[in-house]
């Protein structure tokens, strides 16, 4: 299997909720949610892929790194690369069921182990689907993490539990969907939360609590106030509020004010490795990717999604040796040029 072949598959598989386009950036899905699109008029969405193109890397190749280290631990899984496979569910309402959530999240979970990294699962309005995540990383011994919406924290800690007895290396909350759409068409109450009801999920596990949707960084701040590991700078793929900013713009602000004090992951409009080296060079500790893996697991299953991730991995390196970086620290500003 090559790449055309693969979109090709996915193409079909997709039946027209993802379109498979040459550049996925979110103009032919626009409004599209439930499916793969941004919500309203898609700008934030958009934003994520426009914004990210602004920042361009410096070529260098007078120096001795011809075999950089990528290597990146992800409470306690020493990953190869910092690209990790970002929570997606619902296969039937968003991508058109051509895959069962069993078949996808599998897909996800095993085709990210075989290329040297680790995938999140997520919660969804129909609950078997996080049941269906939790069962994948069962299968890889936990190795992973599991992202429960901003439900009733009662149902949240009950989610959490659900993970530990698998094992699982993290759990964390998706704030950032707290206005999904598909959530709410499926009677399910989701929402904002208060600093007291993130302590109180903090405080009801000994696995690492990781918070995704932050875009601000007073809410960072609270994140590591209130003893979370890690967050996620991700506006859930443009998928929640138009005209919301872009995660690469917002980036720098909140590393500035809080890295090195939590783990820093990075998603929205990353399609390659010289993406995530950009997001890790504005203060990324690594990323998460979405969209591409999806059509790699409905172009090819596993197979399809370690092809993906194996591609991202090579083109993080080419960029690392073409930049002069020997290792993920050294992937610093100074690597790139902003606007």
């Amino acid at each position: 299997m090559n790449f055309l072949e693969l979109e090709k598959k996915a193409r079909e598989n997709l039946k027209g909720y993802c379109r498979v386009c040459p550049e996925c950036d979110g103009y032919a899905c626009a409004g599209e949610v439930p499916g793969m699109g941004g919500t309203g008029t898609a700008s934030a969405f958009k934003n994520n892929i426009k914004e990210l193109k602004t920042v361009r890397l410096k070529l260098k190749t007078i120096h001795d790194r011809k075999d950089p280290k990528m290597n990146f631990e992800f409470f306690g899984n020493k990953l190869d690369f910092p690209i990790l496979v970002a929570p997606v569910t619902g296969s039937v309402f968003n991508m058109g069921g051509a895959l069962s959530e069993e078949e996808y999240i599998q897909s996800a979970v095993a085709g990210s182990e075989n290329a040297g990294t680790v995938a999140m699962i997520g919660d969804s309005a129909d609950l078997t689907m996080y049941e269906e995540g939790l069962r994948a990383l069962h299968k890889m011994n936990g190795k992973g993490a599991a992202i429960i919406k901003p439900r009733d924290n009662k149902d949240i800690i009950q989610n959490i539990k659900a993970a530990e007895k698998i094992g699982v290396s993290a759990v964390g909350v998706d704030i950032d969907g707290a206005g999904l759409i598909t959530m709410a068409l499926k009677g399910q109450p989701v929402g904002p939360k208060t600093v007291e009801e993130l302590k109180e999920i903090v405080e009801s596990t000994k696995l690492p609590v990781i918070l995704k949707g932050i875009m601000t960084p007073e809410e960072a701040e609270i994140a590591v106030e209130i003893g979370a590991k890690a967050i996620v700078v991700s506006n859930h793929g443009g998928r929640v509020l138009d005209h919301a900013e872009s995660t690469i713009r917002v980036l720098p602000q909140i590393a500035e004010r809080v890295g090195g004090k939590i783990m820093i992951l990075a998603d929205g409009g990353i399609r390659s490795g010289v993406d995530a080296f950009k997001m890790i060079a504005l203060g990324a500790d690594g990323v998460l990717v979405g969209r591409p893996v999806v059509i790699g697991a409905f172009g090819g299953f596993d197979e399809g999604v370690t092809m993906v991730l194996d591609k991202m991995k090579q083109e993080l390196y080419q960029a690392m040796i073409l930049t002069g970086s020997e290792d993920l620290k050294s992937v610093n500003k100074g690597k790139v040029i902003v606007g």
